[in-house]
């Protein structure tokens, strides 16, 4: 639990602050990390733990929309229903008798980097830090939807819920997903993350894992999968977690019908290592950080060092999988003293790279700007 003692509701306030030196400010099972919100948990991690392609359950971030619910394992039912052959009821340890797919996955929060917008929007002001690469393990969706007796003809979607329930008018979080990528071999339910069984906090005992997907469609707790031919009607498939199609000024708010559920995620890369205005000697300087795509692989990560007027490929790490992140790297040695400007830039399987400023959109999702950080370095 975080101690309520030295609490500051740091959402309101519009920007991240770092309460890393408050030590009242903990988390069980968690190092300390940005908090955002206390209850419920919405903790950011800090760049500089990006430093490894898993990242570990204990430094990974926490988005939650409603209190967390309690869960007992041994009473614990995943209820299969709606548009399928025969409804069914499993319980945990029937889940882990299927048979279990490991899937390599990075988990973005769509409002990672809203911080950065402007002008400035409601919503969680994330930096870059709502991201993490884990490994999930737990048995495909199409397997548990052959156990109802499968898909029936016409149903499109599935509809998950989560045990976590709403305070007072707060709507239940409910998330719909089409058929087509239900049945997609990397979808799972995850009862394992990184090789234990999911943490509380990120949904035990069992989460809905849609790789290259927005965070939001990764339901956690998860209790019930109805399938059907409509997406759920309810605020969070309805309102929330939708972008624009024509993308329209600032200030002049899109069309209803011009707004669409988000799916797959952006290319994106940025800094890890060094941090924004860092200072060096004169000599050889490792600039780190990570790249990821979305539904696609990472291709290339180019980086400058001269404000954008000329690049260079870094280097990037073995691992080139359609959902995951990659590392990279570029070792540069400045020619002389003087103020720069790093710039890191991604490209991907689909051929996407990374605008010089992402779209302004007014929920300030899908943030993926070419980042720019300034370093000085002295003689």
């Amino acid at each position: 639990m975080i101690s309520r003692r030295t609490w500051v509701p740091l959402a309101a306030i519009g920007f991240a602050k770092t309460l890393r030196a408050q030590k009242e400010l903990t988390v069980a099972g968690k190092k300390p990390l940005l908090v955002l919100n206390d209850f419920p948990e919405d903790l950011e991690t800090p760049a500089e733990y990006f430093d490894r392609w898993i990242t570990p359950n204990d430094v990974f971030f926490v988005r939650q929309h409603l209190p967390r619910p309690k869960m007992d394992p041994s009473s614990y039912r995943l209820e299969i229903s709606g548009m399928v052959g025969s409804p069914v009821q499993l319980s945990l340890e029937e889940l882990r008798k299927l048979p279990q797919t490991t899937v390599v996955a990075t988990l973005e929060c769509a409002g990672n980097g809203r911080s950065y917008y402007r002008p400035r929007m409601p919503g969680l002001p994330w930096s870059k830090g709502a991201i993490g690469n884990a490994e999930w393990r737990g048995p495909r969706i199409s397997d548990l939807l052959k156990k109802a007796g499968g898909v029936a003809s016409g149903a499109q979607y599935g509809t998950f819920d989560g045990a976590d329930v709403g305070l007072a008018q707060t709507p239940d979080f409910i998330r719909s997903v089409p058929v087509r990528k239900l049945l997609h071999p990397a979808t799972i339910l995850a009862l394992e993350m990184n090789g234990e069984p999911l943490p509380e906090l990120h949904g035990f005992p069992a989460r809905l894992v849609v790789p290259g997907w927005d965070g939001a469609s990764w339901v956690k707790w998860v209790t019930k999968i109805v399938l059907s031919e409509k997406p759920d009607s309810g605020f969070y498939m309805a309102t929330a977690y939708k972008y624009p199609r024509r993308l329209t000024p600032p200030g002049v708010p899109p069309r209803p019908e011009e707004m669409e559920s988000i799916e797959g995620m952006a290319v994106k890369s940025f800094f890890t290592k060094p941090a924004r205005e860092a200072k060096f000697k004169l000599g050889p300087v490792l600039l780190q950080g990570v790249a990821w795509a979305g539904e696609h692989r990472v291709l290339r990560v180019e980086v400058s060092v001269d404000g954008g007027a000329s690049w260079r490929q870094a280097r990037l790490s073995p691992q080139n999988l359609p959902f995951a992140w990659r590392l990279w790297s570029f070792e540069w040695t400045p020619r002389a003293p003087g103020y720069y400007l790093a710039c890191v830039r991604a490209t991907d399987s689909a051929g996407r790279t990374q605008p010089i400023e992402a779209p302004w959109n007014p929920s300030g999702y899908l943030w993926n700007s070419i980042e720019r950080i300034g370093l000085l370095v002295e003689a």
